[in-house]
C-alpha cells in the first residue's frame, strides 16, 4: 500500500501535526478543521512539495552533483556525469519516489533536521521548512 512521502513531518496553519488516514487505498493526510477531520489525498501535498524542491535544484545541478560526488568521496568526472544527469531527470525520479515512498528512517532524520511542510485547510502548500536551506527571498 501506498505511503504519504511526507507522513510526519506535515503540520497544518496552526502548527498542529497532520494525522494519516486511508480513505480506500488512498493515502490522506487529516487535517483538523475545528472537530472536522478533512481528508487530503497525499499525492496532491507530496507534489507540491516535490515541485518547491525541483524548482530549488533547478538551474544548480552543476553545482549539487560537485558537492554530491565530493561527500560521496566519487569526485572523477564519470561519479559527477552520473548524478548531474539523475538530477536533471527529477521528474523520473520523483515519480518513482511516490511509488516507493521514502523509508521511516529517512522521515525521521529529515524532521531531526526540521524539515516540516506547513498546509492549509485545503491541502495547499503555504512552506516547506528546511533548515540550512536559503530561499531567494533571503537573498534579497
Amino acid at each position: 500500500m501506498r505511503q504519504p512521502l511526507f507522513a510526519g513531518l506535515v503540520v497544518d496553519e496552526n502548527e498542529q501535526p497532520v494525522e494519516v488516514a486511508y480513505v480506500g487505498d488512498e493515502p490522506c493526510y487529516v487535517v483538523n478543521d475545528r472537530g472536522f477531520r478533512r481528508h487530503i489525498p497525499s499525492e496532491q501535498v507530496d507534489r507540491q512539495v516535490l515541485e518547491i524542491m525541483r524548482q530549488q535544484i533547478e538551474g544548480h545541478e552543476d553545482l549539487l552533483s560537485e558537492q554530491t560526488a565530493k561527500m560521496l568521496g566519487q569526485e572523477d568526472p564519470f561519479s559527477r556525469a552520473i548524478i548531474y544527469t539523475q538530477l536533471r531527470n527529477l521528474d523520473k525520479q520523483f515519480e518513482q519516489l511516490l511509488q516507493t515512498g521514502i523509508p521511516e528512517e529517512g522521515r525521521a532524520y529529515l524532521g531531526m533536521m526540521g524539515f516540516r511542510v506547513v498546509i492549509n485547510l485545503h491541502g495547499e502548500v503555504l512552506r516547506v521548512e528546511q533548515p540550512g536551506v536559503v530561499s531567494d527571498e533571503d537573498e534579497e
